[in-house]
């Protein structure tokens, strides 16, 4: 260990503008909550999405099935344990904390909001929003954020390369379940959306928990008493003597 503190997971330069951000994306999951609640039936622009991608043949099926099952319980688990592996080995706890809250809270909030809406496919199967989508978005958004504070990048390029990180695993998720009939094209943007909003306060969270429990451990860290600094002064002169002085000790005890 360094010694040094842990950055924060969130870097200071991005706070307000994925603040503003989350703040957007958590008004999009509550207008198209309201939009499709209880409808079991695709929009307009469902519908057009619907037609462009359905049925994909070879290869583009594998590939939305691999990309699926990155989403599927067996999957979203190898991949938070890569990342979390990856963060302890560069010595960075307190991300690894970060990667598990966070997808614990952006999927869970699918969870959550899905019987609060209502809206399904295929029969009872609860869609709004979609869970898949929302965990690698926040996957993506995690890792960037975590790359960023490494790489020390600006505030534009730093705010770019996350948002940019977010949107391809989105879109790459929202494709694959559009693609297979999981999802509508709608739940797929409500997930990249829930993720968005929750991802900011995760990682406040965090770093708010963290410092809070250095800060703790530092205070309850036991100062030097006067005994200990009296034995530390002692043994440094005892140290300090010189050959003439450990001999002049030896002739006195001699004499005795």
């Amino acid at each position: 260990m360094t010694g040094r503190p842990e950055p924060p997971v969130l870097p200071s330069s991005l706070r307000v503008w994925l603040g503003l951000t989350a703040a957007l994306a958590a008004l999009v999951v509550l207008v198209f909550g309201v939009t499709y609640a209880d409808d079991s039936e695709p929009g307009a622009t469902d519908a057009r999405i619907w037609a462009v991608v359905d049925g994909a043949g070879p290869p583009w099926r594998h590939v939305a099935l691999v990309t699926d099952f990155l989403g599927e319980p067996a999957g979203a688990v190898l991949l938070v344990a890569a990342v979390v592996t990856g963060c302890l080995l560069l010595r960075r706890p307190r991300a690894a904390v970060f990667v598990v809250t966070g997808c614990g809270l952006s999927v869970g909030t699918t969870t959550l909001l899905k019987p609060v809406v209502g809206r399904t496919i295929h029969g009872d199967n609860l869609s709004y929003p979609s869970g898949h989508t929302a965990f690698l978005t926040a996957i993506a958004l995690m890792v960037s954020l975590l790359a960023v504070g490494r790489l020390g990048l600006g505030r534009a390029a730093a705010a770019a390369f996350v948002l940019a990180a977010g949107l391809v695993a989105g879109a790459a998720m929202g494709w694959a379940q559009v693609a297979l009939g999981s999802h509508y094209a709608t739940d797929t943007l409500g997930g990249w959306c829930t993720a968005l909003a929750v991802l900011p306060v995760s990682a406040w969270l965090v770093d708010r928990t963290a410092d809070r429990l250095s800060g703790r451990a530092t205070a309850d860290r036991p100062a030097d008493g006067p005994a200990d600094r009296l034995s530390g002064r002692a043994t440094a002169d005892r140290q300090a003597d010189g050959p003439a002085d450990r001999r002049a000790d030896a002739d006195r005890q001699e004499s005795r």
